[in-house]
């Protein structure tokens, strides 16, 4: 057991580990051993010792948070990074903080989420046609990953990718930078990246053709639900359901627009 710990230490341990995962519920398994970026192993554990006021009673995931949702989903939420008290917390994507609060209430709204709370796992939350995913799988200091961080981390989300592809229609990307993290691993899963790389923006609309002349897929950009972005209103609950819907409507998941909750 010790030496299993020590091998999943290694930096190169998601790039050897990763590929030899045969399913989703496999890699999310493997996912949540990784201890690979020294500087978020401490973070994360850290913010588990010191803990919040609120959340004294909680025994805190502090491990990587992996990937949420079904494996034949035609619609993926790609966002940033757990929340330090937030997913490092309650060990699901965002689950337990502001951001999840924004998110699911949308989700919930369309119709992709079975309630519009999220507070831990086992709390019956179920997702409808959509993963929830990120480029770093642990939480970083001031929600600001490195680009050595992210790049040690990529093959997780390379090998989600490739695991969920037969179903995946379109993505929802929320955020600069996991918009930024998301081309080299689209190329490497054979979609066709345009040159120059889109622009972000929110409502920013791509489509990549796949290599191998398979499916298209369909990328919608958005800003990330943040507690700043929301109470800015930078971003507000009716422009998340925006973007949201149109990646849903690309996934197949809805038929047309809609108004208050609708069907799927």
């Amino acid at each position: 057991m010790g030496g299993s710990r020590q091998t999943a230490r290694k930096p190169d341990f998601p790039a050897r580990a990763a590929p030899r995962a045969g399913s989703l519920d496999r890699l999310d398994e493997v996912i949540a051993t990784c201890g690979a970026c020294p500087r978020l192993v401490a973070w994360r554990e850290e913010a588990a010792r010191v803990k919040r006021r609120a959340f004294q009673g909680w025994e805190y995931w502090a491990r990587p948070v992996p990937g949420f949702g079904p494996p034949d989903a035609p619609l993926m939420i790609v966002g940033l990074a757990p929340a330090a008290h937030g997913g490092n917390r309650t060990g699901r994507i965002f689950t337990g903080d502001p951001s999840g609060d924004a998110l699911y209430a949308a989700l919930y709204d369309l119709g992709l989420a079975s309630q519009p709370t999220a507070t831990h796992r086992g709390d019956g939350l179920e997702l409808c046609g959509v993963r929830i995913t990120v480029p770093v799988h642990c939480a970083p200091p001031d929600n600001r990953p490195t680009t050595g961080e992210r790049d040690t981390c990529r093959p997780w989300l390379a090998r989600e990718l490739e695991l969920l592809r037969p179903t995946l229609r379109a993505m929802v990307v929320l955020g600069a930078f996991a918009w930024q993290a998301l081309p080299p691993v689209l190329a490497e899963a054979g979609w066709r990246v345009p040159r120059p790389r889109p622009v972000f923006g929110h409502g920013a609309e791509v489509l990549l053709a796949s290599a191998g002349g398979g499916r298209p897929l369909h990328l919608v950009g958005g800003y990330h639900p943040s507690r700043r972005n929301m109470s800015t209103r930078t971003l507000t609950p009716a422009m998340l359901r925006d973007v949201l819907r149109r990646g849903a409507e690309a996934g197949g998941l809805l038929t047309r627009p809609h108004h208050g909750r609708p069907g799927v």
